[in-house]
């Protein structure tokens, strides 16, 4: 009978943070995989545990996968961790667990922190919808060009960045997405925990005037604005399509996209009028 592989979220900070289920399976499997020994042994410590680590990085993940796999088709239980927060989430791990599903061998979550979701919850911008787009990539092209992909996104945008780009993501932001409200949490749930808000311009001028940027940042920035409602009468903008030379069946097309209402919708509502 195969192990069971736990994916177990860790703090990101403060050692605190940890669930007394994290607690209990990090000490009863055969082994915990996890990126940096020297760091997962810092928690380890700190409760007491003394559970055998095995390195789990980007650059073993494909050898070492395979080795993980062979203990848990034996029959052995393991943990999965990442050196801060829940596993695979801009992390490696993703293929462990899909050759553990692969060979019908049971994955259990373990829940617990994460920087999206605290630098989320306490920013104070809207949180009924939100996109994760991890690290923000670290070729000014590349940047501007998964900004502009996400610049009519209608949800709270989440982004990780390291703190010697920061200042240039922001000036990115600022120029491509508009000067929106952003939020910039750094180093959560740490001593020196920290949220900067405002317009992305003056969140940038902020950290521009500080000798030194430093600690791990999560980007946070406002919704796109929803465009404003047409209220030109539905007959009088078919008017203007068509005497602009486009044919009926494509100017219904055109209004139907633009008011967010189907094609039968509009010609009903045409109809009506006449």
């Amino acid at each position: 009978m195969s192990g069971t592989l736990y994916v177990i979220a860790t703090p990101i900070g403060n050692l605190e943070d940890i669930t007394f289920r994290a607690v209990r399976i990090l000490g009863e499997v055969d082994r915990i995989a996890c990126e940096d020994t020297r760091q997962t042994r810092k928690l380890l410590d700190r409760y007491g545990i003394a559970t055998p680590l095995v390195s789990y990085h980007e650059h073993n993940e494909q050898t070492r996968s395979e080795e993980l796999l062979r203990d848990l088709l034996s029959g052995k239980n393991l943990a999965l961790v990442s050196d801060a927060g829940t596993p695979l989430i801009a992390d490696p791990g993703y293929r462990l667990v899909r050759k553990a599903r692969e060979n019908g061998i049971a994955v259990t979550p373990v829940p617990g922190p994460s920087a999206i979701l605290a630098a989320l919850s306490a920013s104070g911008l809207a949180s009924d919808a939100f996109l994760f787009g991890g690290f923000l990539p670290s070729k000014k092209s590349q940047r501007r060009k998964l900004l502009e992909g996400l610049k009519t996104s209608r949800a709270t945008l989440v982004l990780y960045e390291a703190p010697h780009r920061i200042l240039e993501a922001l000036s990115d932001i600022t120029e491509i997405l508009g000067d929106r409200p952003v939020v910039v949490a750094r180093e959560l749930t740490k001593v020196h925990e920290e949220f900067l808000e405002g317009a992305a311009s003056e969140v940038r001028n902020t950290l521009a005037t500080r000798p030194a940027v430093k600690g791990e940042f999560t980007l946070l920035i406002g919704k796109a604005e929803a465009p404003s409602a047409d209220e030109t009468p539905l007959e009088t903008a078919m008017e203007r399509l068509l005497e602009a030379g486009i044919p009926r069946m494509e100017a219904m097309k055109t209004l139907a996209r633009e008011r967010g209402i189907s094609k039968h919708e509009v010609y009903k509502r045409l109809n009506e009028r006449e």
